[in-house]
This record gives structure tokens, C-alpha cells and sequence, in this order.
């Protein structure tokens, strides 16, 4: 039996595969106590009057995070036999939506400089018009980060395939119940796996493991987010 591709299908198979033959890429993984993160989404979402999900908290602690260190969005350009590394001046997160005609990533635009109700009510109304069909080009242009998350599939932990106009990607898991020690005694913590997939002709392991804790810090206080 042959299946025929899509014309979505196609292009991001296109698209994902020339970006792993062209970008030497690493992986690094660490996880987030979001335990209060989870027990503030409900109560925000009706102080704010707007629908509160994980993703919105992680697009912005992404974005405020990629904004204090902007390498993590530059890009390699060649020209001339020079290579220069040209950094974008927005901050622009694309997220991944499984739509009928194929998975769609709408971008959020100049997201650090975005409240989280803000972010709370574009992630909404985008990913409503992505499974509709309809995200206009605009809407799907722009990325300079990405973000992809899995956890609402019951998926634990995964890498991500970088994009090709983009250096980095954050993976995210499932929000696993985690018996943790805690002077002396046993609490249950909400913890999350995050996985930063990044380009290495951009930036070294270091310093995208100083990104990755900055996220994990904001995502573990989470007030600082509203």
C-alpha cells in the first residue's frame, strides 16, 4: 500500500531534513519543578479573564529568557568565504499545532515584550486559526525561536528537530508526580522535562545551559510571569 504525502507533509519533510544535514546540533536536558506553576494556571486564568495554559507560561519565560540571551536565536550566514553569526532584533516563538492539514506553526512576534495575558490570548487565537485553516502567511512567519511540547501526549521527553530559520528549539514533556525529599520528609512535586536542541556553530553547551536554567528559574516562579 503507498500513501501519498500531502503538500504540508512534503514541505516540512523537506524542511526538517535539510536542516539536519546543515546544522551540527547538541541537546541538552534538565526539568522543572512547576508544581506551583500548575496550582496558579486555574486562578490566573479568571483574575486574568483569559485561559491559561502551560504553553503560555513557557512561551513566556522562552522568550524573556532568549531576549538575556540572544545568541540562542542567531543565525550562521556565509558570504564571501566569511561566516558571520546575525542575531535577529525580535524575539519571535514558534509553536508547533496539529491541525487537519498537517502540523502548522504559528509564531507569536516580539513575545518578551509581551504580558502573559497577552501571550495567553494570541497562543489561543492562533492555534484556533491553525486548526481551522486559517493562518495567514504572516501569522506562520517570522520564527527566530522554537517551542514544542509533547507533554499534553503523554510524551515524558523528546529533542526536537531545530528549524531551518532558527537556531534553537525547547522540547517539553509531560508534567510527571515526583516523591521528592524535602528536609526530611517526602512531598509529591509536579516536575517537567525540558530539552534544548541548539545549533553549535552558534553557541557552546555552556552557555545554552545558562539559557536553559534561566527558563527553569523563571518557570519555577512563576508570579514573576504575570
Amino acid at each position: 500500500m503507498h500513501i501519498p504525502l500531502t503538500r504540508i507533509q512534503k514541505l516540512i519533510g523537506q524542511r526538517m531534513l535539510e536542516s539536519k544535514l546543515s546544522k551540527p546540533c547538541f541537546s541538552i536536558e534538565s526539568k522543572a519543578d512547576v508544581t506551583e506553576m500548575m496550582a496558579l494556571r486555574p486562578r490566573l486564568g479568571k483574575s486574568l479573564g483569559v485561559r491559561v495554559t502551560s504553553n503560555s507560561f513557557l512561551i513566556r519565560a522562552l522568550a524573556v529568557a532568549t531576549a538575556r540571551h540572544p545568541l540562542m536565536m542567531g543565525r550562521v550566514h556565509a558570504a564571501n568565504s566569511r561566516m558571520t553569526v546575525r542575531i535577529p532584533e525580535a524575539v519571535n516563538v514558534g509553536f508547533p499545532v496539529h491541525a487537519p492539514q498537517g502540523l502548522v506553526v504559528p509564531v507569536i512576534k516580539n513575545a518578551d515584550k509581551k504580558a502573559l495575558a497577552q501571550i495567553a490570548q494570541l497562543e489561543k487565537q492562533l492555534t484556533e486559526k491553525a486548526r481551522s485553516n486559517k493562518l495567514t502567511l504572516e501569522e506562520m512567519q517570522g520564527q527566530t525561536i522554537g517551542l514544542s511540547n509533547l507533554g499534553v501526549y503523554g510524551i515524558d521527553s523528546f529533542c526536537g528537530i531545530v528549524s531551518p530559520v532558527a537556531s534553537a528549539i525547547l522540547a517539553v514533556g509531560n508534567v510527571i508526580k515526583t516523591a521528592w525529599p524535602d528536609d526530611g520528609q517526602i512531598s509529591v512535586r509536579r516536575l517537567m522535562s525540558l530539552a534544548l536542541t541548539a545549533d553549535r556553530r552558534v553557541v557552546h553547551e555552556t552557555y545554552a545551559a545558562g539559557f536553559l536554567n534561566d527558563i527553569i528559574k523563571q518557570l519555577q516562579d512563576p508570579q514573576g510571569l504575570v
